[in-house]
């Protein structure tokens, strides 16, 4: 018996989120322990980190090829779901409530979309040569404006979700079996292009702080996709009227629990209470600085990019 290709995708989605969550916990200890990105590129461990995206990056584009991009895309997030027992693994922690009920509401938010985008079968339209170059020209002018103007790691964040989200979009194009052409070709450089911008972006974003940016990659990646594949591939949900507020339900119980297990990942530095030192000694403040644990990327790292996480 054939599996029915949304479950193919479904699985493969959740083999490249396992891939983009370990690359994200190798890139952001590199991106700590670095002062620039000369340094990243002469670790070995950063391209480690590369390695996995390109793995996530694959097996993202072969599920692009029996799933549609408003079922895909989103699954990114799982990335970040999977970032709480890495993360707890790495860090020998015990898991907080406030990281349950992030990985609760993000995985309800995703059941609801699964529910309505979940038709069971291939997509067979992908976006015309124009089409593609239209999204390339407006994505790559909304990714200069934001590293332009924007200042701190949410800019860059934003910026390589924006990459990410087309790098994916442009790459179903390829998973569907094209031709040799010129037009082909085209594709292929467009999308090696924005995962390539879209990782390099992300690593930036991460000197910032992680949580908050992260959260907004993981965001912006399925957001980006799902919003092409909706207005220029004809994707929508089921169920009519009721399958889009149940899409925009699981879609904000989703963002909802991204952000709280981004907000459980961000590092934290406080004061011990003062306590008596030896023989009477003045009492001294000791400086506890509390672990993280280490999260993932959105399909959308990068991914090659994220969101990882997905393209």
């Amino acid at each position: 018996m054939t599996a029915s290709p949304v479950l193919l995708a479904v699985a493969l989605s959740l083999i490249s989120a396992v891939c983009y969550a370990t690359a994200a916990v190798v890139q952001e200890r590199t991106a700590a322990a670095t002062p620039g990105m000369r340094g990243a590129l002469a670790r070995g461990a950063w391209w480690g980190s590369v390695a996995l995206n390109a793995g996530g990056a694959l097996l993202h584009v072969v599920a692009l090829r029996y799933g549609p991009l408003t079922l895909v895309q989103p699954l990114g997030a799982l990335s970040l779901v999977l970032a709480v027992p890495l993360g707890s693994l790495a860090t020998g922690r015990r898991t907080s409530g406030t990281q349950w009920r992030g990985v609760a509401c993000t995985l309800v938010g995703l059941s609801a979309l699964l529910l309505v985008t979940a038709a069971g079968g291939a997509p067979h339209d992908t976006l015309g040569t124009a089409e593609v170059l239209a999204v390339a020209l407006f994505a790559a002018g909304a990714v200069a404006v934001l590293v332009s103007v924007g200042t701190g790691g949410l800019a860059f964040a934003a910026a390589s979700g924006i990459a990410s989200g087309v790098g994916s979009t442009l790459s179903q194009k390829l998973a569907m079996g094209p031709t040799v052409s010129w037009d082909t070709a085209l594709v292929a450089l467009l999308t090696v292009g924005f995962a390539v911008g879209g990782l390099l972006l992300s690593q930036q974003a991460y000197r910032g702080g992680l949580g908050g940016p992260l959260a907004l990659l993981t965001l912006v990646n399925p957001v980006t996709a799902s919003a092409i594949g909706i207005a220029l591939l004809g994707e929508g949900f089921r169920y009519g009227g009721t399958g889009t507020l149940l899409a925009l339900a699981g879609g904000a119980a989703a963002v909802y629990g991204v952000t709280l297990l981004s907000r459980a990942q961000e590092t934290g530095t406080r004061e011990a209470p003062r306590t008596p030192g030896a023989a009477g000694a003045p009492s001294r403040t000791a400086r506890v600085v509390v672990a993280r644990p280490r999260p993932a990327l959105t399909p959308a790292t990068v991914e090659l990019t994220g969101p990882a996480r997905s393209l």
